[in-house]
């Protein structure tokens, strides 16, 4: 498989935001949102086996080499992209690191199918709002593949994106099928590639609507750089 980077940092974002976690980013995405913070992870990349992942992740979450039922310090993973849906071998790699006693997460674009995906991993799944530049990509089967275990991120950037969110989210029921709805409004590019959503004024949207979603903000971007890699 092709992976832009493997790294310790806290959970930014969803019902996890601030736990330490590893990350394992996938090269290579099938998409291109306007406001796409991981552009750097479209391409290049470092071949590695499904093996030599498990073993850089073990590493950072501190187990003891040759006793791999220790108990991890880090024992929460993430995988990203990119799209990880993309490369073949994140099926085994999951349920490896499942076997391994690791609390798995994936983040993927909503634009592939989850159903091939262990129920044990906590999808975190986007639906692109219109002015993404990529509306109309979800695959709608996914709605029937989310357990109460899951999340249902938006991310929005204008009024017309919150409208799409809010008539989504209440249309399907969303609320009633995840553990969490989170609406996430865009950061600013520090380069000004693109305009920010003030999230106060997200805020105001979703309680005058009265609405059961969570405000999701990148905690990251506000410990470091928001342009810093690897965190």
């Amino acid at each position: 498989m092709v992976i832009t980077e493997i790294f310790k940092s806290i959970q930014g974002e969803g019902t996890r935001a601030g736990l330490p976690c590893i990350f394992v980013r996938l090269t290579g995405c099938n998409l291109r949102c306007t406001w796409c913070d991981t552009a750097y992870a479209f391409h290049g990349g470092k071949k590695m086996s499904v093996e030599e992942v498990l073993a850089r992740v073990d590493e950072l979450a501190g187990r003891c080499e040759g006793i791999p039922d220790a108990q991890a310090s880090v024992p929460l993973v993430e995988l990203t992209g990119g799209e990880p849906l993309l490369q073949e071998e994140i099926y085994p790699l999951a349920e490896k690191l499942l076997v391994g006693k690791y609390s798995v997460m994936i983040e993927t674009s909503g634009e592939r199918f989850i159903g091939r995906l262990p129920r044990e991993v906590v999808k975190i799944i986007d639906v692109k709002c219109p002015d993404s530049g990529e509306p109309d990509t979800f695959d709608m089967r996914n709605l029937e593949e989310l357990s109460e275990n899951d999340e249902v991120k938006f991310v929005l950037s204008t009024r017309r994106d919150y409208e799409f969110a809010r008539v989504f989210t209440l249309r399907h029921g969303l609320a009633q099928r995840v553990k969490q709805v989170l609406f996430s409004p865009v950061f600013e590019d520090p380069q000004g590639k693109w305009p920010g959503l003030e999230p106060r004024m997200l805020v105001e949207w979703i309680l005058a609507d009265g609405l059961p979603v969570r405000l999701g903000l990148q905690l990251h971007k506000f410990i470091w750089d928001p342009a810093t890699k690897g965190v």
